[in-house]
Order: structure tokens, then sequence, then C-alpha cells
């Protein structure tokens, strides 16, 4: 059933063109992506669907009745209620069924004043008032609502409280909770991981999953996106194009998509070129000219595609290094700190070595920014000690933006720390973060939370650095600026720690995860999926431990437990040569493809040899094929 339709959606704000055309479609059930660059539109198609902004041009279509639930960026729960006594507004009406249940079961205990035709029909409507209040979830709503408030982190807090005591951030957690607990039949989000920790967010993946209804969600968390989406729609130059898959499968189709239109534009250029030489070379002689004017008339009518755009224009930059640290960058031990007397973190350990990139993660609330903080020597720590190596220079990334001055121009920002460098250059770096022209004179205090990035990021290129410490220095730039950025950690030649949310940030970077706890820290030699495996693995490792104390106190022995962990390995093995066996038969497949696509061409199933050559090629790879086929059966059993 479709839920929502956009058709020929336009919108101007003045004489700047926002949206042209857009064309949308929700149906039931369906899992929605809107992407695209800072700037593009996206928020404004979530506030069109939503009923909160006017279009200009085109057609919304959408049910009569249809119930929609829209969390906005900078959502903020206002109001003077208990944490849960807000969240049990939205069962008003179970609230008002139970107190009628109340009622009607005060005057079942005084049965000796009714008639028996009264008490009769007394029955009557308790029972069917106890069955409405059953079906709207009337026995279900407190445990949904202690559900939702443990998945948003509120678990330790005492749900007395007063809402206008919490912070901005915990106040915009509950307006999340109170929406998901509405459970609208369209669910709209707008940035909805702002302000939530790692686990939050695999908390919300899983329950949006499972929701009861269709969502579409505006976020620059590429990981996010892939857990919740099966359809991507790309706001790009006004205009909306449409991918079935989730965030990965669009990078991938959107790069082939383009691809292909480049090829068919350049085949069809060159088939004009042809046809205009053969005009130009026939149309004056007499014995040619009608086949000239045949070609004309072809060239007339020939649809001429449009020259694909590519990417629109991207930051641009790397990060060098002055000159190489020593192998031994910092080292970290038994780490202490608190704030008022109030112990932050203790005991962390952390030994760097030249070279590696370290995701630190952890609970917010953990101190990971303090940790970084006091490696910096900006606070100083209770106990322990911090070693930083041989010829280190640290560039600092911070979250906050705290080291801008918000009086300066963009341009005096980053040419008042170096004022040796000529003012063209400063440019050209200022240009390759993508303030050009006017922009280097906008004021920093003006500039969006994206821009402040961008120059942040301008001012630690240009330190050469060997060392990099970032906090969360993906907050507030758009998906494409995060790859741009990506790539540029990537190919830097020196030592990264650093703290982020932005789990698909961490897999690509990270080749050591360092789990913060209160009371120390453990390190894991991999990316971020890895980590969460270990995390599984120790999990399941504690379920079993837990499962033998339990086995050993009902006497029956450990022979049980042995054949669980031996179980748990098989499985685990099965699972990934099953993996293995997966992308091995994909691989074979394209490469047979490819010799079948090949053995079409005259050249070939003209020569002898070479179409035997390739007969042969084809007939071992099927063979392969069919021997991991059976294997993938096998297991599979």
């Amino acid at each position: 059933m479709i839920l929502m339709q956009l058709n020929d959606v336009s919108k101007s704000f003045g004489a700047e063109e926002i949206l042209a055309n857009v064309k949308l479609e929700i149906n039931t059930n369906d899992r929605i992506a809107i992407v695209g660059r800072n700037g593009a539109g996206k928020s404004t198609v979530l506030k069109i669907m939503a009923g909160e902004l006017s279009y200009d041009e085109g057609e919304v279509f959408k049910p009569k009745g249809l119930s929609i639930g829209y969390l906005t960026q900078h959502t903020s729960l206002e109001s003077d209620k208990t944490i849960w006594d807000e969240m049990t507004t939205v069962f008003a009406n179970l609230l008002k069924q139970q107190r009628e249940l109340r009622q009607l079961e005060e005057k079942m205990a005084q049965a000796e004043s009714l008639s028996a035709a009264d008490y009769e029909q007394l029955l009557l409507d308790y029972d069917r008032k106890q069955q409405a209040f059953d079906a709207g979830g009337g026995y279900r709503y407190e445990a949904d609502i202690k559900a939702v408030l443990t998945g948003l982190n509120f678990q330790d807090y005492d749900y007395n409280t007063p809402i206008n005591e919490l912070s901005g951030g915990q106040k915009t957690r509950l307006a999340l909770g109170k929406l998901l607990l509405k459970k609208p039949e369209l669910l709209i989000l707008d940035e909805p991981t702002n302000h939530l920790d790692i686990d939050t967010m695999a908390w919300l993946e899983n329950y949006l999953i499972s929701y009861p209804g269709a969502v579409t969600i505006v976020s620059h968390d590429r990981y996010f996106l892939d857990k919740t989406v099966s359809t991507v729609y790309e706001i790009s130059r006004h205009q909306s194009k449409k991918y079935n898959g989730n965030y990965s499968y669009y990078l991938k189709q959107r790069a082939l998509d383009y691809e292909k239109e480049l090829k068919e534009y350049e085949k069809q250029q060159t088939e004009i070129k042809r046809m205009e030489f053969f005009i130009q070379k026939n149309i004056a002689r007499a014995s040619t000219t009608k086949r000239a004017q045949s070609r004309r008339k072809q060239l007339a009518k020939m649809e001429k595609l449009d020259k694909p755009k590519g990417d629109e224009k991207s930051a641009s930059f790397s990060f060098g290094v002055n000159r190489p640290s020593g192998n031994d960058v910092l080292k970290v031990d038994q780490l202490a700190f608190q704030y008022d007397n109030e112990p932050v973190f203790s005991n962390v350990t952390m030994h760097v070595n030249r070279g590696e990139r370290i995701a630190l993660v952890g609970p917010n609330g953990v101190g990971k920014t303090t940790l970084l903080k006091t490696i910096l020597g900006r606070l100083q720590p209770e106990s322990g000690s911090i070693k930083i190596g041989t010829n280190v220079q640290i560039g600092y990334y911070d979250q906050e933006q705290q080291l801008l001055n918000s009086a300066k121009t963009v341009l005096d920002e980053l040419w008042d720390d170096y004022p040796d460098v000529d003012e063209k250059d400063i440019r050209t770096v200022l240009g390759n973060f993508l303030f050009s022209g006017e922009d280097v004179k906008k004021l920093v205090y003006s500039l969006s939370g994206g821009e402040k990035a961008r120059l942040s990021l301008s001012k630690l290129m240009m330190q050469n650095a060997n060392l990099l410490v970032l906090d969360e220095p993906t907050n507030h730039l758009d998906i494409d600026s995060k790859e741009v950025l990506e790539a540029a950690m990537m190919d830097f030649p020196g030592t990264i720690i650093f703290v982020s949310h932005d789990r698909y940030f961490i897999n690509k970077i990270a080749d050591k995860v360092v789990e913060m706890q209160r009371n120390g820290a453990t390190a894991y030699l991999g990316d971020y999926d890895y980590y969460i495996e270990k995390k599984q693995e120790e999990a399941e490792i504690e379920r079993l431990l837990h499962k033998e104390e339990t086995v050993k106190s009902e006497g029956q022995g450990k022979a049980k437990f042995r054949e669980d962990k031996q179980l748990q390995r098989e499985r685990r093995r099965k699972e990934r040569r099953i993996s293995e066996l997966e992308e091995s038969i994909e691989r074979q497949e394209a490469e047979l493809a490819a010799l079948e696509q090949k053995m079409t061409k005259p050249e070939v199933y003209e020569d002898h040899e070479k179409s035997l050559e390739l007969t042969n090629q084809t007939s071992e790879l099927k063979q392969k094929v069919e021997q991991l086929m059976e294997e993938w059966a096998s297991l599979q059993e």
C-alpha cells in the first residue's frame, strides 16, 4: 500500500531553487534514506512530507488519516512533567480506559445493591472494555515505556525526575522515545542519531528494523543507514534519484550508473561525429547527396544524450608531516582523572606506536574527550603517567571548535597562524576546503557547523603534525566531506588517536580499537566490526562460563559445557566457510560471465584455437562453481 507520493515537487526560497521535480514514493513497511550534501534540500523534503512546509509546484498524495511522526534535527522535549508521566501521555486513551475499568470494578464490588439484570449488564460492559483495553496494549504499555527508556540509556535514571532538569541531549532522546512509543504509520526522522552513543544507536537500529510502519531517515551516519534502510533517494542538483539497496549499495550503483551513462554519451558523440563527417563529405555530391540528406534527417531525429554530471565539487585535502616521530609515540600508564573529587576514569593504560590508528570508544560520560585533553596537557591527571615519544608533534581537532576565534574572518583565522605564507597559497588551501571567493571574508561566528569543521581541518592540515588527536572529527560534516576526510586519514603517514561515534569512519580508519571503561581500558587489534565480533565472543564465553557454573551446581559435570563450546566453534567455522564460499562463487560466476561474453565476439569464435581455449577455461570454471555449490549446499543442511 502506498502511504505517500511526491510527484514533481518543487520548492524555492526567494530566488534560490532548492527542489525541482522531485519524485518519491513510500510504501507500507518501507525503510528509506534520503541522502545528499548539506544544503541539498533533504530536510526540506522531510518538512514537506510532514506537512510542516508548503511546496511551490507538484503534488503530495497520502491517504486520509495517515498518522505521521516527525523528529526534527533540533527537537527538544520541553515539559514540566516527570520522565514517566510525560511518556504515559502517549497512552492517554489507555489510561482513560483503565480508569473506566477501575470504576466498573468498584460498582461490581457493590453487587448486592444491583438487580440481576443490571449486574449482568455490568459484567458485559466490563468484559467488552477489558477486551478493548487488552487489544490496545493496555497490559503492555508500561513494559513498552520501560523498554524504550532503557534502549535510550535512561535505565539508571529516576523516572520521577522532572524533564526540565535534564540536558538538551537528554531531552532530545526523550522526544525520540515519545515518538517511537506513538508508533505512527509513517516515521520521519531527521538525524535521529544525534546525541546517541554507539550502544544506543545499535539499539535504535534494531528497533527500526522491526518497526511496524514505514520509516524515512535523513542521517550522516552511514553505518546506521546500512543497517536500517533498503531504499535510498539521492537529492542532488535539486532533483531526486532512487536506488534500491542500502547505503553501501547506493555508492556502488551510483558509480556504475555514472560510468555506464558516460560510455553511452561518448558512444553517441562518436556516432554523431561520424554522421556529421559523412554528411559534410557527401552532401555536395550528386551521387551521394540523397544518402547524406537521409543521414541528416536521422541526426535531426536522434535523441541527444546529455553529458552525465559527475560528483559536485568536493573538498580536497591531504595531511603530511614535517618529520617522522620515533617508534614509541605515546605511553599512558595507570592514568586516573577526577572532577571535583568525582572519579571519571582510572587505571587507563595505552601504548601507541608510530603509524597506528587508534579509535577510542565507550559510552558517553566515560571520559574519552577528557583522556584526549589530559594527553594534550590541557588537564592534569589525578595519578598515573603520560610519556610523549621522541620528535612527536601533536595536532589537535576539537569537536566543539573552541580553538577558532569567532571574531576573525575565515582568511585571517588561517593566515594569522601562518603569516609567512603568501595570501594566494592560504586562499588555495581554503579553496581546497570549499571556501572560495567572498567566502573567505565571512566571520567565523557566522559559519555553519560543517563550515567550522572544514576550517578547523584546514588549520590542522597546515600544522603537518605527525600525531593527530581527533575528537569527533566527522561531526557536522556531510557524507561527501566525511569520505574525503577518510581518504586523507588513510593516506596520512603519521599516527592517529581519535574519538568517534561514526562506526563507518572507525571501520575505514582504525587498526586498533580501545574501549574505555570507568576502571581501565581494553585494546582490540582490528576495526569496529572486529571489535564487535570479539565483544560478542566474550559475551558468549561469559554465558557459557555461567552455564558451566550452573551445570556444576546441578552436578552435571563439565562434559556438556565442553560440548557446547565445541558446537559454538563448529558453528562459527561453518558460518565463516559459507561466507567464503559465497564470495568465491560470486567471483567465479563473474569470471564465467566475462568469458562467455568474450566468446560471442567474432574475433574469438572465428578463431578455432582461441575459441577452444576459452571453451576449456569455461568448462573448468563451471566445474569449480559446481564443486563450490555442492559444498555450500552441504553446509546449509
